[in-house]
């Protein structure tokens, strides 16, 4: 589109860039909502960070602690595995950091540090504080965003995440 009248132009400069700033805030959203939903114990905020058909890769992660974990595929298979894994058994915190998104038209790529506390619920003495890189595609979903595939690789952690984990 070629503008040439100035108030016109900085309309489209200002439209572009609050269309822009709402993308980056609905992709960082997906990632909030995929860790409170589990801190809340929330099923429809935890599920809707995912799309359906999504992918989330914790094995790096957990072949840090000697565990093998497959990737999940679909979101009713993310959503239960996490879920179940951790009902009435594991209290959860998680603290999202120095997110980075890249925006491509439908698809975005954000990568994010994220500190996740894990304690079980009848002895907050067995815990496992685990601080992960998260590389995540994610595609748009209306107005919104949702995760795509996830990836999450442990860069340290303390505690004992196998008493968490299994």
């Amino acid at each position: 589109m070629f503008v040439t009248d100035p108030q016109a132009l900085a309309a489209t400069s200002t439209d572009a860039l609050l269309a822009e700033l709402r993308d980056r805030t609905e992709v960082i959203d997906a990632l909030y909502r995929f860790g409170l939903g589990q801190d809340l114990r929330d099923r429809d905020l935890f599920a809707s960070a995912f799309a359906e058909t999504a992918e989330l890769d914790f094995g790096p992660a957990a072949s840090r602690w000697g565990a093998a974990t497959p990737p999940m595929t679909g979101r009713d298979t993310i959503v239960d595995t996490i879920l179940e894994l951790f009902a009435g058994r594991v209290d959860t915190t998680h603290v999202v950091t120095n997110p980075r998104v890249r925006i491509a038209g439908d698809r975005a790529d954000l990568t994010a540090v994220v500190e996740a506390q894990h304690l079980l619920t009848a002895d907050h003495e067995t815990f496992a504080l685990l601080k992960n890189r998260y590389d995540v595609t994610l595609v748009r979903d209306g107005r919104r965003w949702v995760v795509a595939t996830m990836r999450i690789e442990n860069v340290w952690y303390t505690g004992d995440p196998k008493a968490i984990f299994g």
